[in-house]
């Protein structure tokens, strides 16, 4: 599952999935299906209300127009007023956000809505290329405002670090009280990036550090000692609490 990082205007991170191409799909053709059903319900009344005669020029202008304009912006009509979402968005779970954290504006969907004639093209072969190269749920509309498509959900991650109290732990570092609330909380938010991104040299220096402060010189690896310390503190503090 891919996912994109989003820092919202508050300055808080949130990660969502992209939504996948055959959402996507399964949602334009949702959408398909509902203008399709506005032309069958236009064409109806059209038969109906002009059955006895043959209509007039003027009359049979009003109605192509009236059946055409939902058709042809329906899609930037929706995005508007449905904050980033379609009647097919809205049922697949998927909806359009700006990549910088701010909420989309009418531009941003007039965008999208222009492109969306190149991207639909050759069967939406342009759009389903773009999403893929880009990595980021992008077709050629997204990359001209600046959005992308997500699921509406944010992705919920295991704390990888989270420690279960255990009756008989014996805490294998004391000196794991020289650190303090806020050493451990940077401690563990550079450990997750360390692991996230596979950085030994960040992970060897965030333990050579800890070992500085706490005046150890464990007989373990660099991964296995934070670990430990971690796990340690967790129980320390706990104890104190109790």
């Amino acid at each position: 599952m891919d996912t994109i990082k989003i820092k919202t205007t508050q300055n808080v991170e949130v990660e969502y999935a992209i939504a996948s191409v055959g959402d996507r799909i399964l949602a334009y053709l949702i959408d398909v299906v509902v203008g399709c059903g506005w032309l069958v319900i236009c064409f109806l009344v059209f038969a109906f209300l002009f059955q006895p005669s043959a209509p007039s020029t003027a009359a049979l202008i009003a109605v192509v127009v009236m059946a055409m304009a939902p058709f042809v912006f329906y899609h930037l009509l929706c995005e508007i007023f449905m904050n980033g979402q379609s009647l097919g968005k809205r049922a697949k779970d998927i909806k359009v956000i700006k990549l910088n954290g701010q909420s989309p504006g009418v531009g941003d969907y007039l965008l999208r809505w222009l492109f969306r004639i190149i991207d639909i093209s050759f069967y939406g072969v342009v759009a389903i290329a773009c999403i893929a190269i880009t990595g980021k749920g992008q077709r050629l509309g997204d990359l001209a405002a600046g959005t992308s498509v997500i699921k509406t959900t944010a992705v919920k991650r295991r704390n990888p670090f989270q420690v279960k109290l255990e009756e008989d732990y014996v805490i294998v570092f004391q000196e794991v009280a020289l650190l303090s609330d806020k050493d451990m909380a940077l401690l563990r938010k550079l450990l997750a990036k360390a692991m996230e991104h596979r950085n030994e040299v960040l992970l060897n220096s965030i333990a050579e550090r800890a070992k500085q402060v706490m005046g150890v010189q464990p007989n373990m690896t660099d991964r296995d000692f934070l670990k430990t310390i971690i796990k340690d503190y967790h129980h320390l503090t706990a104890g104190m609490e109790a």
